[in-house]
């Protein structure tokens, strides 16, 4: 039997699970490969490595999305907006997304599985900024080359506040 055949024989809710489960899976490879990647070398060269490996994964993800989901380029706030929420960051945490306007989208990651177990593990928060600005710039711009993005907080940021991490996308008009 094929996997397609076998996936249509799934009940809803097995298939909705089994999405969830790969989203962990795949997380649960990063965290590790980032923690080998730490203990060999340090933080900083992690992040360095980390960050050279997001700049190109979320482009690919982006685009995969955009084919998929049937999201055009340059299609501004409402097609970040429907990108974020498929990302598999979204089946994993919870997640808030304001649109203040026609040019400008906040998304607030207001749980973070990754700092949580690092929090559970006895670890300081892993201070994602940097690797979160190739991210999310990346992502963001490869969605619609026009937005540029912004940091409203994130680790290693005070976290006192009700999320963990904030971006604020804005659509430049070029003229």
């Amino acid at each position: 039997m094929d996997n397609k055949a076998l996936l249509q024989q799934l009940p809803r809710e097995t298939l909705e699970a089994m999405l969830a489960d790969f989203a962990k899976n795949w997380l649960a490879h990063d965290g590790l490969w980032f923690l080998a990647a730490e203990a060999k070398f340090d933080m900083a060269v992690a992040m360095e490595l980390d960050t050279a490996a997001w700049e190109k994964f979320t482009v690919i993800e982006a685009k995969r999305l955009m084919r998929r989901h049937h999201i055009a380029p340059g299609g501004g706030v409402p097609a970040l907006a429907k990108a974020l929420q498929l990302r598999m960051y979204a089946f994993l945490n919870d997640y808030r997304l304001e649109v203040v306007d026609n040019h400008t989208l906040r998304f607030f990651n207001i749980t973070c599985r990754v700092q949580h177990a690092r929090q559970r593990d006895g670890r300081p928060l892993f201070p994602c900024k940097s690797v979160g600005i190739a991210e999310y710039t990346n992502f963001a711009k490869t969605i619609d080359p026009r937005f540029t993005t912004h940091v409203i907080a994130c680790p290693p940021d005070d976290t006192e506040r009700d999320f963990m991490c904030g971006w604020e996308f804005t659509l430049i008009e070029k003229n």
